[in-house]
């Protein structure tokens, strides 16, 4: 296998595979590929399989692409960010967003990672599932925004507001804290909790949350209408807002009305 990455903001990776290779997505972010290429859609390993990798944020289904001939794919995030090529020997693992998974060697395996403590489950927010990638073999990952690496010692702690952690070393102790201080909570607009990260252990940091892109636009939104029956609506209408915001902004919907 070869792969050749493309591309500053919205990047490509284009993969080269010999007949015979395989590799895999659990999301639909194939872009192009050449008629050599096979695509085998199924639940990686049964059903009991799929409802996992669902049950931690995934799809249910994942595709195979399958060189019978000299194959060439490629695959894009859906968002802006930085795409991370990882060669992982036999039985390394990283520990990675539920997002942050874009394709691998058919060798890696892709599995729910088991929050050690219930806190982090709990208030690390719906977008901090975790989940666990297992070598031998490369995974291609896919961190938004621009990507900041540390290596953190024994001991040492970082706290990091959940949305902007990527990808750590599974030896990398995962929880959640409470934000010290009223004023900080009321008035700091960082949330109740963050993130603690304690090494020792690699780790990854991502400079742009999907989640921070989408509450930034939401602020230069119309007001909603002023009858109180209508929040709701306001609110379907607001996101429905968004969803065409960054259609346009990154990868243009239809913008035909009827």
């Amino acid at each position: 296998m070869k792969y050749e990455l493309s591309g500053t903001v919205m990047q490509t990776v284009s993969i080269d595979l010999l007949p015979g290779e395989t590799i895999y997505s659990q999301t639909n972010c194939m872009c192009w590929m050449n008629d050599s290429i096979e695509m085998d859609t199924h639940t990686g390993g049964g059903l009991f399989a799929g409802l996992k990798r669902a049950f931690g944020g995934g799809s249910f289904f994942i595709t195979d692409f399958i060189a019978r001939g000299a194959g060439h794919v490629a695959f894009a995030p859906r968002f802006p960010g930085t795409i991370l090529p990882i060669p992982l020997a036999p039985g390394q693992s990283l520990i990675c967003r539920k997002e942050t998974f874009l394709c691998a060697e058919k060798s890696v395996t892709l599995e729910l990672a088991w929050q050690q403590r219930l806190g982090s489950g709990f208030f690390g927010g719906e977008g901090f599932i975790l989940q666990k990638v297992t070598g031998p073999g490369t995974v291609f990952l896919d961190l938004s925004g621009e990507v900041v690496e540390k290596d953190l010692g024994a001991g040492e702690r970082l706290l990091v507001h959940a949305g902007h952690v990527g990808v750590i070393d599974p030896g990398v102790q995962f929880d959640i804290k409470m934000v010290r201080g009223f004023k900080n909570i009321l008035f700091g607009g960082e949330g109740l909790f963050l993130a603690t990260l304690t090494g020792p252990g690699h780790i990854a940091l991502q400079s742009m949350p999907i989640m921070n892109l989408a509450e930034e636009v939401a602020r230069y939104l119309p007001a909603a209408s002023n009858s109180a029956s209508s929040s709701t609506v306001g609110g379907v209408a607001a996101a429905s807002a968004v969803g065409g915001i960054l259609g346009g902004m990154f990868g243009g919907g239809d913008n035909n009305s009827a």
